[in-house]
């Protein structure tokens, strides 16, 4: 996909090659954001829960595309002992854990950085490190509900509605951190000096809406919800229901746009009212939906591909990866097990990320190999083992 270089030379043109990352295991948010680091070079190692521990098989990673496992029982103080090794020569520490808990088990910042002060320790939780909610448990929907983005989702007349969980804890959340971190190491090549990173999923989800903040005064959300320009008010910005039962997804804005959505449905502008006429929107919507009933998906497609009236189809995820426009960009990959996924993003001219096509690791696959690269010995790793402080993994027994 990346030309013809061998893929250690690939690793090595990554943008993050030689950032040592660990990643402790966690849901949602702490992969992606472990993952995106993996895929533009980054070696990250995830730490794992021993495997027969409910938690571990819990949280199910399938975010660990590029990742290695090694297992650790951090409740063990030999297993933190082993972390706070493994930290003196980490480039960066992505925490999921409530507040407290690092602290507890003697992992806290001001441990880990008098130790190590090039290490970038990021903490990514739902509610911060500080705060009224600091302490407590939540999911996406909660943090979407604080930072006030809830209130802005969803139709007329029906209660707010949370996207799946991409905003808080994937966009808020795993990209914010992700972001953070590579913030903290150009900065750290300037000062030679690491940093705490407080990720909250509230402020980033908030963050990712500072256009909803900003634009408050431009009279673009002064209707009720579901009744604005982006919200789903206006005929021209909405999703409509083919022939077929697929979708065509439209985003007619501005006046020339709107001019083509108008003449490839067959109307005429002139018996049209304004397009900005908020009180003609409900049966502009009922109009537009009708015509829309008429034709398949394919149909509308051929009517609106070469034009600017701003309407695509809306594409099942199999669809979305055998399009033509997402096959000539290679914008899905596929691994070493035929698993179909998105491409990482944004693409960069010289040293583009080269995901890994392996399988995602198994819990503690990588124990051993880890530790003796950190500076263990054969000797300390056996004892670990036999203290049932790591785990080592027989690999035949999984496959």
């Amino acid at each position: 996909m990346y030309g013809h270089s061998t893929a250690v030379e690939e690793a090595a043109a990554m943008a993050l090659s030689g950032v040592r990352v660990l990643e402790l295991a966690g849901l949602a948010p702490a992969p992606l954001c472990g993952m995106i680091l993996a895929d533009f070079g980054a070696q990250v190692v995830r730490v794992d829960r021993l495997s027969q521990s409910a938690a571990a098989l819990a949280h199910g990673d399938v975010q660990a595309r590029g990742k290695r496992s090694l297992a650790l029982d951090l409740k063990q103080p030999q297993g933190a002992a082993v972390l706070r090794r493994l930290c003196g020569r980490a480039d960066v520490l992505i925490e999921p854990f409530r507040h407290g808990v690092m602290e507890r088990l003697g992992l806290g910042p001001e441990v880990l950085l008098q130790e190590n002060p090039r290490l970038i320790y990021a903490r990514l939780t739902g509610f911060g490190q500080t705060g009224k909610y600091a302490k407590s448990a939540g999911h996406d929907i909660n943090y979407l509900a604080l930072s006030g983005v809830l209130s802005k989702l969803g139709r007329k007349n029906e209660n707010p509605y949370a996207p799946v969980n991409l905003l808080a804890d994937f966009a808020g959340g795993g990209v914010m951190c992700a972001l953070g971190i590579v913030i903290a190491l150009f900065e750290r090549a300037r000062s030679g000096r690491g940093q705490v990173i407080d990720a909250s999923m509230v402020e980033g989800v908030a963050y990712l809406s500072s256009f909803l903040w900003k634009s408050q005064n431009l009279g673009l959300w002064s209707q009720p919800r579901g009744e604005n320009l982006l919200d789903s008010g206006a005929p021209f910005y909405e999703i409509y229901r083919t022939s077929d039962g697929k979708f065509m997804a439209v985003g007619a804005i501005e006046p020339k746009f709107y001019n083509q959505l108008i003449k490839g449905l067959g109307l005429n502008l002139d018996e049209l009212p304004s397009q900005m006429s908020f009180s003609h929107w409900p049966e502009m919507k009922k109009k537009f939906a009708s015509i829309f009933a008429q034709k398949t998906q394919d149909e509308w497609c051929s009517i609106f591909d070469s034009t600017d009236a701003c309407v695509t189809p809306v594409l099942s995820f199999k669809d979305a990866a055998s399009h033509q426009h997402n096959k000539e960009r290679n914008s899905f990959i596929k691994n070493d097990e035929e698993e179909i996924s998105p491409r990482p993003a944004p693409v960069l001219s010289r040293t583009p990320a080269v995901p890994s096509c392996k399988r995602d690791p198994f819990i503690g696959e990588h124990t051993e190999e880890i530790l003796l690269e950190y500076g263990f010995t054969k000797q300390e790793i056996d004892k670990l083992h036999s203290d049932k402080a790591i785990e080592l993994k027989d690999l035949k027994a999984n496959l």
